[in-house]
């Protein structure tokens, strides 16, 4: 496991450190504010896995896809992440319980 460095996300009011482990990486993240989406997460559900993450080609139209398959969504388009990638999350209530973001690397 190496530790390649953290980011702000303004954004999303996190501070993210990044963590390579083989093809993966771990994200840890850390609210910036008391009214981020993860500190309210925080204040709920303790510490724990916030969410999942998968990487695809083309995020507008995996979006497409989903909403043609009509899956609740939290991004019905996508926003600015970590490295600069384009996100978008899927509702847990669509995913099992589990709040699932998809990425698409902008750095091709």
């Amino acid at each position: 496991m190496n530790f390649e460095g953290t980011e702000e996300v303004a954004e999303q009011k996190v501070r993210v450190a990044f963590l390579q482990v083989g093809e993966s990486r771990i994200e840890l993240l850390e609210p910036t504010s008391p009214d981020s989406p993860v500190a309210k997460f925080l204040e709920k559900n303790g510490e724990g896995i916030h969410h999942v993450a998968y990487e695809v080609e083309d995020l507008e139209a995996a979006l497409a896809d989903l909403q043609a398959k009509d899956v609740r969504l939290i991004d019905q388009t996508p926003r600015k992440g970590a490295h600069g990638a384009s996100i978008a999350f899927v509702h847990p209530k669509a995913s099992g319980g589990v709040l699932t973001e998809l990425c698409q690397s902008n750095e091709h």
